[in-house]
């Protein structure tokens, strides 16, 4: 019997040991700077020579081209789309290609924008791009990094400039990284939200709120007011819209634009930094006050006041106010139309939706509670970077007993700043998956608006940065933020669409997969592009390679992800440092990333269950283990 379980613990720590080596590497050719996931499972990672698109199944290597040393932000997705923006800052050659993720050719290329692009909005139905860029955003850490952006509107399909616009003044920016000693870093515009096109306007949301024609660029409408409160990101919600509105907010009140005219129709002030809104049939609800990011630092800050409006979408008058949150204040989900959770530093409260009354509340102890968010089972829960509890919401006005609480704090050796970005990035690794396609389900199934933009896509860097600020703010944007169906494809599929029978492409049908308005793509020089996959297969096998592409795509427009990760000590048999992902329906350790050291910009594909990082020049996958 003895030896019988000296060899079951043999091969626990056999297993464990196995588990923990790649399931893939790919040795490129000098040190990797950066790299990136795509919505079609390839991994774009730039090195001091070269940008590659790597297979994220595999690691097989799918083009590479020769572009020197380029920096993050030189990289940029479009979404909904087979395209990602690439600009080289060559002095007076600069310019910007669009480029085929899935081949590397060259869709066209501009030579009149120059910089690097840190957000954008598309619009593929009106053939429209708009691209925020700003020129050399690279140097120093510092607290004022300030520049100057300058925004292009473009033609999607050929690149060709239909007008641009440079903001009056210089703006702060956002480092990429945190802490000491680390030299010159990227910086970036996360800590402003990204620019809209909506109904043939363009919005945009750097200096106040300004909206222009999206085809000549007449300016429509502006109102200057200072976005980010005290250095901190994101203090401005995100906009949000209904039939006849667009509500913008900002200097402490909401106003509502007239979708057809552009002319403010009216305005709720006095409201206080109004973070977070949600539209629910006529109602604007409106959280202000909670916990924000300090540029200087990547800390988080507390500033109020805390409470949640309630505003009536027809007249703007301000229904009721609710002030009875404290310190810390997270940010607010919806258990049904008629009913608000939202957790402070102390306590988990239910508000009555219909009159802004407080229905139920009571203490959580959860430290520093960051976020709070409605499971599959209708609990609630809540979490920060190192706890994670459950507690029963009833109906009507009651939260009972706790159901589940999981804590998983964060290795004690090594240096302190890389093992705390290391966790922090790893708690919000859930809000790039679960809690976005989690809650845009539970709007559907209860019948609340959620704001929705035909045709109309936007793309911030938060998406692949998203570590990088606070959980509060990733959990309030994450309704909003949910990968669509429909692909509008401009690249190697639009080109041959008649050789490839797109409707027998992994079961899509025709409203899948939208044929762009391609242009003959540019040939890359030989020099540029060294190599490409699609140079070396069959002919014939195109089609099966870019349907897995395809299909890939499509897993991840249906994905709900289960799992909050924490970077710890594992048990045994591991013994090592390394991801647990808890089930935030059931409260269970799941699953496992054996992988000791992720570097800090490490990620997961929730769809291939594989866990990204780099080591020096190696891209290395590891699994994600189900217990």
């Amino acid at each position: 019997m003895k030896a019988l379980a000296l060899l079951l613990c043999i091969l626990c720590v056999f297993a464990a040991n196995s588990v923990a080596q790649p399931a893939w590497q790919s040795n490129l050719d000098s040190k990797i700077r950066f790299y990136q996931t795509t919505d079609f499972g390839i991994i774009l990672a730039g090195t001091e020579r070269s940008l590659y698109a790597i297979d994220g199944q595999t690691g097989e290597r799918i083009w590479r081209q020769s572009t020197g040393n380029i920096n993050a932000t030189s990289v940029t997705p479009v979404p909904d789309t087979d395209l990602i923006l690439f600009s080289r800052d060559e002095g007076k050659n600069s310019r910007l290609e669009a480029v085929d993720m899935r081949t590397g050719s060259r869709i066209w290329q501009s030579d009149k924008v120059k910089g690097d692009v840190m957000q954008l909005a598309v619009d593929p139905e009106n053939d429209l791009i708009a691209v925020v860029l700003v020129k050399h955003p690279r140097g120093k850490a510092d607290d004022n990094f300030k520049k100057k952006p300058t925004v292009h509107v473009l033609q999607l399909s050929t690149g060709d400039e239909l007008w641009k616009r440079e903001l009056d003044t210089s703006i702060e920016m956002m480092p990429t990284r945190f802490g000491e000693n680390l030299g010159d870093i990227d910086y970036t515009l996360d800590n402003y939200r990204a620019p809209l096109l909506l109904d043939g306007r363009l919005f945009l949301f750097y200096e106040g709120s300004t909206s222009f024609d999206a085809r000549t660029g007449k300016e429509k409408e502006r109102e200057k007011f200072k976005i980010n409160e005290d250095g901190l990101a994101l203090t401005e919600a995100d906009p949000v819209y209904d039939d006849r509105y667009i509500y913008i907010s900002g200097k402490g009140k909401i106003r509502a634009v007239d979708r057809r005219t552009g002319k403010q129709d009216w305005e709720a002030d006095d409201l206080g930094i109004c973070a977070e809104m949600a539209l629910v049939g006529s109602v604007l609800y409106v959280r202000t006050g909670g916990q924000f990011t300090q540029l200087k630092d990547g800390e988080l800050k507390e500033k109020g006041p805390y409470g949640v409006s309630a505003i009536n979408t027809t007249n703007g008058k301000t229904l009721w106010r609710y002030k009875g949150a404290d310190k810390g204040m997270t940010n607010f989900e919806f258990v049904d139309q008629n009913t608000i959770l939202i957790a402070d530093k102390d306590d988990l409260i239910m508000i009555d939706a219909r009159n802004g009354k407080r229905a139920a509340k009571r203490d959580h102890k959860v430290d520093n509670a960051q976020f709070v968010l409605v499971n599959e089972s209708g609990d609630a829960v809540i979490g920060g970077r190192n706890e994670i509890a459950a507690f029963s919401v009833g109906s009507p006005g009651k939260i009972s007993v706790e159901t589940w609480r999981v804590r998983h704090t964060a290795p004690s050796r090594g240096a302190f700043r890389v093992i705390a970005g290391i966790a922090a990035r790893a708690a919000a690794i859930y809000f790039r998956y679960g809690g976005v396609a989690t809650s845009a389900l539970r709007f559907a199934r209860t019948g609340m608006t959620m704001m929705t933009a035909a045709n109309s896509f936007r793309w911030s860097g938060l998406q692949s940065r998203f570590g990088s600020v606070s959980l509060s703010t990733l959990a309030g944007n994450g309704v909003r933020s949910y990968v669509n169906r429909r692909i509008y494809s401009f690249g190697i599929t639009a080109s041959r669409v008649d050789n490839l029978n797109i409707g027998l492409l992994n079961g899509f049908d025709a409203l899948d997969i939208v044929k762009g308005r391609a242009v003959q793509s540019l040939t890359p020089t030989r020099g540029e592009l060294r190599e490409s996959i699609f140079d070396r297969i069959d002919p014939a096998r195109y089609a099966d390679r870019i349907s897995d592409y395809f299909l890939r795509r499509k897993r991840l427009a249906a994905l709900r992800s289960n799992h909050m990760y924490f970077y710890t000590d594992l048990p045994r048999p591991y013994d090592k440092k390394g991801l647990v992902g808890v089930n935030v329906h059931t409260g269970r350790d799941a699953r496992f990333a054996l992988v000791s050291e992720p570097d800090p910009q490490f990620v997961t594909d929730e769809s291939s269950s594989l866990l990204y990082s780099s080591d020096a020049n190696r891209m290395q996958a590891f699994p994600l283990v189900d217990r």
